[in-house]
């Protein structure tokens, strides 16, 4: 029976899914399948998978998400047609100081896991829920988990460590990094679009309602913007970003907020949002620029703080790299907004970056002008497939 791989990557109200057939060398990346759940816990969820549009489905209110979840997996099952489900590949947020690369779940490293919790609590405990089923249900069916700190841990020790006693960092507080699937799906394609030059210092900007940057050399992370949690570094949808921390000692010491208040400020009620008081989103915001009064105030400023945080950021990881040869945009707000990208490089001018007009306007995999001395790209990214692909590894094949 030909063998699939699924791969699941959960978050707090969607699950995203992908179907890729295992037996197919090199294994493609295209999936056979694919789609999502989304709006999980909210009033009106939907299901949209490849091929069909939208719908919106009834879930249990006392267990929505697994209820998702297994909504999911009758799909997938109904699919099979004669072949096998060989494993699951579980993007995991989360690996610690232990975990580093895609490693096979069992009841041990599940409780590993869930001691990092705590490190990014907008996204572990949902692929752990979905882990912990399927173990439970399946538990002849393989599960692998693949981590988004793995890429980051080839960043030098002086990258890695906290500016707080030494004990902290025996103890597992460092920076970590994360969208580290997407960065090695880039490793990987940058490579083959741009051959050497991509082993050279390179910048790749995931912007997407998370967003990071990862500054590469020889395709190999060397720093990152986000460090001991998803909050830090560059400005987001809904999260802060970096923040001088007595802003957060004076919230709860001076206006009284709770551990949990402030977390959910700094979370869901900041970044884009907070700023604009519009949206979360880029091509939401940008619509109100021209609004008269408070209201097109915000959003400017919302903007422009979103754009110089992501300049700043570039200057100093330019700044580690010593130069810069190779930027790309990559993830849903970097493949799809050109406006965004077209202000970054041009305040990125004194590195020599020079944008194409008409090939940033189209989405073209080289945005840049041709007397650019940085290339400038745009590539889409694939967790799911390097989710797959690590998978296959783990269990040395699954033919």
């Amino acid at each position: 029976m030909t063998p699939l791989i699924l791969v699941l990557n959960c978050g707090s109200s969607s699950i995203k899914f992908a179907l890729f057939d295992a037996a197919a060398v090199p294994l493609p990346r295209k999936p056979l399948w694919n789609g999502k759940v989304q709006g999980i816990g909210g009033p009106t969820p939907d299901f949209g998978e490849t091929g069909v549009a939208p719908f919106t489905i009834s879930l249990d209110p006392a267990q929505p998400y697994r209820a998702a979840l297994t909504l999911i997996l009758q799909r997938v099952r109904a699919r099979l047609d004669g072949r096998r489900l060989a494993v699951v590949a579980h993007r995991v947020v989360h690996g610690g100081s232990r975990y580093f690369q895609p490693t096979r779940i069992d009841a041990g490293v599940l409780a590993d896991l869930t001691s990092y919790v705590p490190l990014a609590p907008l996204h572990q405990p949902f692929a752990l829920e979905a882990i912990e089923i399927l173990l439970r249900e399946s538990p002849e069916l393989p599960q692998v988990a693949c981590f988004d700190t793995g890429f980051h841990h080839t960043m030098p020790t002086v990258e890695q460590i906290l500016p707080l006693p030494w004990d902290a960092w025996q103890r597992g507080l460092r920076r970590y990094g994360f969208h580290g699937l997407s960065y090695a799906f880039m490793a990987t394609a940058l490579a083959e679009r741009h051959g050497e030059a991509a082993r050279g210092r390179s910048i790749v900007a995931h912007l997407g309602s998370g967003a990071s940057l990862c500054a590469m050399n020889k395709l190999e992370s060397v720093a990152t913007t986000m460090g001991f949690s998803a909050l830090d570094g560059l400005m987001m949808g809904t999260r802060t970003g970096a923040l001088d921390p007595g802003a957060l000692l004076y919230l709860m010491e001076i206006e009284k907020l709770s551990l949990e208040e402030v977390g959910h400020l700094l979370y869901h009620r900041s970044g884009l949002l907070g700023v604009s008081g519009v949206s979360s989103e880029p091509r939401v915001i940008v619509q109100h620029e021209a609004d008269d009064g408070e209201p097109g105030e915000r959003a400017r400023l919302a903007l422009a703080l979103y754009v110089r945080r992501i300049v700043r950021e570039i200057g100093a990881l330019a700044a580690v790299l010593g130069g810069l040869e190779l930027l790309v945009f990559t993830a849903g707000v970097g493949e799809h907004n050109a406006f965004v990208r077209e202000r970054v490089c041009r305040d990125l001018a004194f590195l020599g970056v020079a944008l194409d007009e008409g090939r940033n306007a189209a989405h073209a995999p080289i945005i840049s002008a041709d007397g650019s001395r940085v290339i400038v790209g745009v590539e889409p990214t694939n967790e799911e497939w390097i989710a797959a692909r690590d998978a296959a590894a783990v269990l040395g094949g699954v033919g």
